[in-house]
C-alpha cells in the first residue's frame, strides 16, 4: 500500500482548466465520496482551494488507485480526461508526504508564506474525518503536516513581510484609490476568502461595506457581525453602481458581471475599481477596457503580494530546511505508528503457542523441580524473542516505505495476522 497526491494547480494547469476543476466545498465532499467508493483506496483527503485541487488517497495498488482518482476528478468537474490529464501531477510516499509538507508551510503558494492554506489543509483533514474517509496512515501525515506548518509560522519570517491572498486584495485596492476610508466597498461572496475580505477590511478602514452573496443567510450573518449593509443577490448590479470598489469572490461557474453590466450602471466621473479574486473568474475582461473603470484580477493580486519576495530568501530557506527536518520526524513517528499493531499482534500470537504449548506438557513439566520449570519457561521465552527479534527490527525500518508496506503485508500473509 502506498501514499499519493494527484492533482492540478495553478503552476501545472492553464486558467481555464484550472477554473473548471476548482471546486466548492459541497463539490469537494463529493469528489471525497467519488474516491471513497474505489476498491483499492482506503483513506482519502480532498484538498480544494482556488489554486489547487488536490487528492491524497492511501491506495493499494498505486496505478488502479491513480486511474479511480482521475475518474472521480473528471467526473466531478465535468472535464474529459483527455483534457486534464497532461496537467495532473502525481507523487507517491516520499514525494507525497514533503509536497504536502511544502503545501502547507505556504512554500507551494502562489502568495508566498501565505497563512491561509494552513486552515484550508487542516479543515480538509476535519472534513475527512466526519466522512469516514480516514484512517491511521493519513490521519497521522495531516496531524504532522499540520504541526509542520504551524512550526514554520512560529520560527521563521516567511509570512512577516508577507500578507494573505485577502490582504493582499486590500493592498492593491490601496495602491489604486489611496486612503479606502469613506470609500462604498460592495463585497460579492461569503464563503472563505470573502469573509477573510470583509473582516480585514473592516479592522484596517473605515469603510462602508455592503455584503451580498447567492445564499442570503450566509450573507446576513456575515453583515451581521460587521454591521454591514446587505442587499439582495438580485440587486447586485444596481449595488455595483453605487459603490468606489467591488470584491467579487463567489465560487459561481462563470462571470456574474460583464462590460454591458458595467456600463448600465457605473456613474459618469466617478472611477470604480472592481477587484476579481474568484477562480474561475466572477468579472468577464471586456470590463477593463470601460473608461474610469480598473479591473484587478486574481493574477495581479497575487503579483503584487509577491513583490520582495529576494528580501525574504532567507526566511524560505529557513522553512524548507524545517520542512527537511519535520519530514525525518514524521518518518520516525510514522514507523513506530504503522507498525506497533503488527508487531505487537505477532508477538503476542507467539506468546499464546510458546503458553498453549508449555500447558500441554504442563503434567511431565510439574514433576520437573520449581528451578527446571522456570529455567524452561525462560527458555521458551527467550527462544520466542530471538525468532521474532529480526522481522520485528526489519518490520520497523522499512516502516513508512513502500518496502516496508510490502514486508508487513507479507508478515500477515506468511503468519495468518490478518
Amino acid at each position: 500500500m502506498t501514499v499519493v497526491v494527484i492533482g492540478l494547480n495553478y503552476r501545472t494547469a492553464p486558467d481555464h482548466i484550472l477554473a473548471r476543476s476548482a471546486l466548492s466545498s459541497e463539490r469537494a465532499d463529493s469528489l471525497l465520496a467519488r474516491v471513497m467508493t474505489s476498491d483499492v483506496i482506503h483513506e482519502s483527503v480532498v484538498l480544494a482551494t482556488c489554486n489547487r485541487t488536490e487528492v491524497y488517497a492511501h491506495t493499494a495498488r498505486f496505478h488502479d488507485g491513480f486511474r479511480d482518482v482521475r475518474n472521480a476528478l473528471g467526473a466531478e468537474s465535468g472535464l474529459d480526461a483527455q483534457e486534464f490529464n497532461p496537467y495532473l501531477y502525481v507523487k507517491y510516499d516520499e514525494q507525497a508526504v514533503e509536497h504536502l509538507f511544502t503545501v502547507a508551510s505556504g512554500l507551494d503558494s502562489a502568495v508566498v508564506g501565505e497563512h491561509e492554506i494552513l486552515g484550508q489543509v487542516g479543515r480538509a483533514l476535519k472534513d475527512a474525518q466526519a466522512a469516514g474517509a480516514t484512517g491511521p496512515l493519513l490521519n497521522l501525515l495531516f496531524q504532522r503536516t499540520i504541526k509542520c506548518g504551524k512550526r514554520v509560522r512560529t520560527e521563521t519570517g516567511i509570512g512577516r513581510a508577507t500578507t494573505s491572498l485577502s490582504q493582499a486584495a486590500i493592498s492593491t485596492a490601496v495602491s489604486t484609490n489611496g486612503s479606502l476610508n469613506g470609500k462604498q466597498v460592495l463585497l460579492i461572496g461569503t464563503g472563505e476568502l470573502g469573509r477573510e475580505v470583509a473582516h480585514n477590511l473592516c479592522r484596517q478602514h473605515h469603510v462602508a461595506l455592503t455584503v451580498t452573496n447567492r445564499t442570503l443567510t450566509t450573507a446576513r450573518e456575515l453583515a451581521s457581525q460587521l454591521e454591514a449593509n446587505l442587499v439582495p443577490f438580485d440587486e447586485l448590479e444596481k449595488e455595483v453602481g453605487r459603490s468606489d470598489i467591488v470584491v467579487s469572490a463567489t465560487g459561481a461557474p462563470g462571470a456574474i458581471l460583464d462590460a454591458k453590466a458595467i456600463t448600465a450602471v457605473k456613474r459618469p466621473g466617478r472611477p470604480l475599481t472592481l477587484i476579481d479574486l474568484a477562480q474561475p473568474s466572477d468579472i468577464t475582461p471586456d470590463v477593463g477596457g470601460l473608461d474610469e473603470v480598473t479591473l484587478i484580477n486574481l493574477a495581479d493580486v497575487q503579483a503584487n503580494a509577491n513583490r520582495g519576495l529576494e528580501s525574504r530568501k532567507q526566511h524560505i530557506i529557513a522553512a524548507q530546511a524545517m520542512v527537511i527536518d519535520e519530514l525525518a520526524k514524521y518518518r520516525e513517528a510514522g514507523s513506530e505508528r504503522q507498525v506497533a499493531p503488527l508487531v505487537a499482534d505477532l508477538h503476542g500470537w507467539a506468546e499464546s503457542i510458546r503458553g498453549a504449548e508449555l500447558e500441554r506438557y504442563g503434567a511431565k513439566l510439574s514433576r520437573m523441580a520449581e528451578a527446571d520449570r522456570a529455567t524452561v519457561e525462560a527458555l521458551s521465552k527467550s527462544i520466542v524473542a530471538k525468532i521474532l527479534h529480526t522481522p520485528t527490527i526489519n518490520l520497523k525500518s522499512a516502516a513508512g516505505s513502500s518496502n516496508g508496506e510490502r514486508l508487513a503485508d507479507a508478515t500477515r500473509e506468511l503468519f495468518d495476522r490478518q
